[in-house]
């Protein structure tokens, strides 16, 4: 008889696996993305949106730091699980079940999409991209972070003959496409050129795209003086062409007028 804990814990692991794991607890990494975002999606917070949306919203923690921001904003998730838990933190905020694919909106309806880690988990990130244009408003502009192919850790874990081993994997995402999606089957990494290529033919220009390192907050928790000095390291490679080893791409579009 599987013991209910275990079982528990294994379907944990393979949602974490397809879905990744939201942002429970906001640190200094999740701070510095906020900043991100609100520099460049509202114009360094001069910009107020009319209308934000959050595309795998988790248990809210993003809503509930951009509510300064927005008149009105929403979110959208596929685990219900994480739905009730952001209903709750953020009541003001009307959020459903949906996927990215498949927007139940209408066409022009936002200032502000925020795509926070989610588009690498997507069934489609094309059509995930072409829905994403749909529904902003001309002017209005898409913040993406998304997973870097040629950072040298896969974050998302790892299958070896068919068992998920979480954590932080080395150089997988350096190997060929066929041995590499063998390994991580469950989750895309992008080429700068190669995340780019997802908007070829829609109405956007593109406002800013670079790479980012991590804010290392498990270290710095650890190991407080190490940590902060990995941060002010790595934090300078990103003026420099070794930003692009960063963890994430950080991409934002603006839908033309």
């Amino acid at each position: 008889m599987i013991d209910p804990q275990t079982e528990e814990a294994a379907r944990h692991g393979e949602r974490a696996a397809l879905r990744g794991n939201p942002s429970y607890v906001w640190r200094a990494g999740q701070q510095r993305r906020l900043e991100m975002i609100v520099r460049w999606g509202l114009d360094g917070g001069r910009r107020r949106a009319g209308r934000i949306l959050e595309e795998g919203c988790g248990v809210g923690m993003y809503i509930q730091a951009l509510l300064p921001y927005t008149d009105e904003i929403y979110g959208i998730d596929v685990e219900p699980d994480y739905l009730i838990q952001a209903a709750h933190n953020v009541p003001q905020a009307p959020i459903q079940q949906a996927v990215c694919e498949a927007l139940p909106y209408a066409d022009a309806s936002f200032d502000l999409i925020l795509n926070h880690e989610v588009l690498e988990h997507v069934a489609d990130d094309r059509a995930a991209v072409a829905e994403m244009v749909r529904v902003l408003k001309p002017g209005g502009r898409a913040v993406i972070f998304v997973p870097n192919r040629f950072y040298p850790f896969e974050t998302h874990g790892h299958y070896w003959r068919g068992v998920y081993h979480f954590g932080n994997t080395p150089l997988i995402n350096y190997l060929p496409d066929a041995l590499r999606n063998r390994l991580a089957p469950h989750v895309r990494v992008y080429t700068a050129e190669g995340l780019r290529d997802l908007f070829v033919g829609q109405p956007v220009r593109v406002v800013v795209h670079t790479q980012i390192f991590p804010g290392y907050d498990n270290i710095v928790a650890r190991w407080p003086q190490a940590g902060r000095w990995l941060r002010r390291v790595t934090y300078a490679l990103e003026h420099s062409p070794l930003a692009a080893l960063g963890i994430s791409h950080f991409l934002v579009v603006e839908k033309s007028s």
